[in-house]
């Protein structure tokens, strides 16, 4: 058993700095060698700034802002990573660099960017997870977008994320704040002629706001709208009871749900401690029953990332640090294609449960699971007795009434 002071634990969910004033554009000169670039629509709940190198903070707006943005990614990279600035101006030939910041102030705006940049109709919507200030998930969007080679057009939700390691329950409490902010995105999205189809794509936390504006979604209209095709879910930080009444509620129709679970997610873990030790769904072995059995009646896709290696030491972000993956996203999950047949050649041992059958994903057969991470294990004076794993879902899957 290992174990670990919370301190400790909080300590190894600091992110690295980086400096500040990055959404200040810069120009690129004829002779700088070609870069790569990643136009994307901006939605946040963030308060402005006032400062144009930062645009917006982790405090909470009264009305949301839409602005346009475009990324410049350096040539010489590798895939996964984000090349943030050592310093100010940042160097385009090097460095992910911000080359265009726009302001737009109506939803015609907004429609008029995205027919001029309508990518077959497809629309990628990416919400961010805990501590992430806003050219975290600018730059984290761009390097996803830039990886995958996907076909759809790009629109972030930014919500107001504090960026503090103690602040965890005020970004909680940020992503309840812009469920119906998000829900209207969404709403706005679907009505614009030009889109075809959505695929919603959050990360950690931000895969609550996402579960909790569909669900609100559904609850007024009986069911998400028709235009949202797939919901991809990485490192989900949600109860797992909680995610079973969300998925319900949201009615039917439902988009094509996909998980990316992994075992060794240690951000999961300080979650699971903070919110008294309560099962993560982003935490959980698919393959292992009552899981695998409730995934295949709910018709939900889960990709094991357990085995998955890549530079986070935290093992939360592997959904867009391994290039793998991230192309598993952009060119399969989001066009609806299956994951089982003989196209798909990770070559890493992972686990899909698909249909409720294991499937191997890549030519490396892969093995038993271990168990969960222990690394919160630490002795509490009244340390409630988990549940079992039966009683987890339960019976949570199918939409109950209030009354008998």
């Amino acid at each position: 058993m290992v174990k670990r002071s919370v301190p400790f634990l909080l300590l190894l969910l600091t992110s690295c700095g980086h400096p500040d004033g990055v959404m200040t554009p810069v120009a690129i000169s004829a002779s700088a060698p070609p870069t790569s670039k990643v136009a994307m629509l901006v939605a946040t709940t963030r308060e402005p700034s006032g400062d144009p190198g930062t645009l917006f903070n982790g405090e909470r707006s009264a009305k949301p802002h839409l602005t346009q943005i475009t990324v410049s990614i350096p040539p010489k990279r590798e895939p996964g990573t984000v090349q943030w600035p050592k310093q100010i101006p940042p160097n385009p030939a090097t460095d992910f660099a911000v080359t265009n910041v726009q302001q737009i102030d109506t939803v015609e705006q907004g429609r008029a960017w995205f027919g001029q940049h309508v990518n077959g109709g497809h629309a990628l919507v990416f919400i961010h997870g805990f501590n992430n200030t806003y050219e975290d998930s600018v730059f984290r969007l761009a390097q996803i977008v830039n990886d995958s080679k996907m076909q759809a057009t790009p629109v972030l939700f930014t919500w107001p994320s504090r960026a503090e390691i103690t602040a965890y329950q005020y970004d909680k409490e940020s992503t309840n704040y812009s469920r119906t902010a998000l829900e209207q995105a969404l709403r706005t999205l679907a009505a614009d002629p030009d889109v075809k189809d959505i695929t919603v794509m959050a990360h950690s936390m931000g895969t609550w706001l996402a579960m909790e504006s569909l669900r609100q979604m559904g609850i007024r209209d009986g069911h998400v709208d028709p235009k949202i095709h797939n919901v991809i879910l990485a490192s989900p930080d949600i109860d797992i009871q909680v995610f079973a009444k969300q998925f319900v509620e949201m009615g039917e129709p439902r988009p094509k749900f996909t998980i990316f679970v992994s075992q060794d997610d240690k951000a999961l873990a300080v979650s699971s401690f903070i919110t008294g030790r309560v099962s993560r769904l982003g935490a959980i072995n698919p393959a292992e029953e009552p899981y695998r059995s409730k995934l295949e009646k709910a018709g939900i896709t889960a990709i094991d990332l357990t085995k998955v290696k890549t530079g986070d030491g935290l093992n939360h972000g592997k959904f867009a640090e391994s290039p793998e993956i991230v192309q598993l996203i952009g060119q399969r999950l989001m066009t609806g294609q299956t994951l089982t047949d003989s196209k798909v050649t990770l070559g890493q041992g992972i686990t899909a449960v698909v249909g409720g059958t294991v499937t191997n994903i890549g030519t490396v057969a892969a093995a038993t699971v271990a168990a969960p991470v222990t690394i919160m294990e630490q002795p509490l004076q009244k340390r409630r007795k988990p549940l079992p794993a039966d009683e987890t879902l339960g019976g949570d899957l199918k939409p109950q009434t209030l009354t008998q």
